[in-house]
C-alpha cells in the first residue's frame, strides 16, 4: 500500500468553498426554471446539484435565492445529477 498523496485531476485555480444553498436554474426567456442546490463555489464558478442535468442548456441564469441575485453561468462540465458551471458575468440584485 502507498503512503504518498493521491494526484486529483484538479483543474481550478481558486480553492472551491462547500456551501448548501438553494439556486434556480433560468432560461428560455424566463420561460423555463429547474431547482437546483449550489454545493461548492468560489469567485470564478460553482458546482450545481440536481435531480437530472437533462435539459439544462449550456448557458443560463442561475438565480441564487438567499443572496437575492442571478448571475450568467456557462457549463464546464456535466454528469447525471451535477454540473460545473463557470461564471460569465457579474452578480446582478434581483430585488
Amino acid at each position: 500500500m502507498s503512503t504518498e498523496p493521491e494526484q486529483t485531476d484538479e483543474r481550478r485555480g481558486n480553492q472551491r468553498r462547500r456551501t448548501l444553498k438553494a439556486a434556480r436554474i433560468v432560461f428560455g426567456g424566463l420561460s423555463q426554471v429547474y431547482n437546483c442546490t449550489i454545493r461548492n463555489t468560489n469567485e470564478t464558478g460553482a458546482l450545481i446539484v440536481m435531480p437530472s442535468t437533462i435539459g439544462v442548456p449550456n448557458a443560463f441564469l442561475l438565480y441564487i435565492d438567499n443572496e437575492s441575485t442571478r448571475r450568467p453561468v456557462e457549463v464546464v462540465w456535466r454528469r447525471d445529477d451535477r454540473m460545473g458551471v463557470r461564471y460569465t458575468g457579474p452578480a446582478e440584485s434581483t430585488i
